[in-house]
């Protein structure tokens, strides 16, 4: 069952699961949208179609808060707010090795979309994040970053480029082991499609390894 994290006749936020994917892919497993639109449909008695916009993305094995539009009014809302970069995506992260302090990366990242990676290159498109040290345990770092534009595997590729791959990251940590990788959608801010309020979602660490080593902080 999803984690339903607030529900109105204009969004849906959810927790996604690690190992879904967004949206129905090549290996025919379920996807959250359409997870989410049997959810809707069934809830409500709905006949037909029901409509959900998807606005964003996280990479399959990745977990973690989302929003997602109930009507293509707020989808197209939304989708402007992130354009414009004023939808606030925060992530928790554990990096090997240790990471400064506080820092920001601005990198162009082009995507080889036959083989699925994402390459820092000259004639990429410009993607920044800034984040802050929480803690370094084990030669482990955990991350808190904040990331201003969203390029596909973004964080995964900035941070593998400076030699501080992700932990159990297997696409871009050459020495990751066979865990789940240490990337958590943690909170998402926005200002609500019709209300304009300020929505602000936010979930804690997940219960697994490496994270469980900083829970103490």
């Amino acid at each position: 069952m999803i984690n339903i994290i607030y529900e109105d006749n204009h969004l849906l936020v959810v927790e996604k699961p690690i190992n879904v994917p967004v949206q129905a892919d090549k290996s025919g497993d379920d996807d959250l949208l359409n997870i989410l639109k049997k959810y809707i449909k069934d809830k409500y008695n709905k006949p037909g179609d029901v409509y959900l916009g998807l606005v964003h993305r996280l990479d399959r094995p990745v977990g973690g808060v989302m929003v997602f539009a109930k009507t293509s009014k707020a989808a197209s809302r939304l989708s402007k707010q992130i354009q414009k970069g004023e939808m606030k995506k925060i992530y928790m992260a554990v990096t090997q090795g240790k990471v400064s302090e506080s820092g920001t990366f601005i990198d162009k990242l082009k995507k080889d979309e036959k083989n699925n990676i994402t390459r820092v290159s000259e004639d990429g498109k410009e993607a920044e994040l800034s984040y802050n040290l929480i803690g370094f345990i084990n030669n482990l770092s955990l991350v808190r970053i904040n990331l201003k534009t969203g390029r596909s595997h973004q964080i995964r590729v900035q941070f593998a480029s400076r030699k501080m791959p992700l932990y159990g990251d297997q696409k871009y940590n050459p020495n990751a082991v066979r865990d789940q990788i240490a990337l958590f959608a943690s909170k998402i801010e926005f200002r609500h499609p019709v209300t304009k309020e300020v929505m602000s979602f936010e979930l804690p660490l997940p219960e697994r390894y490496p994270f469980t080593l900083f829970k103490s902080i």
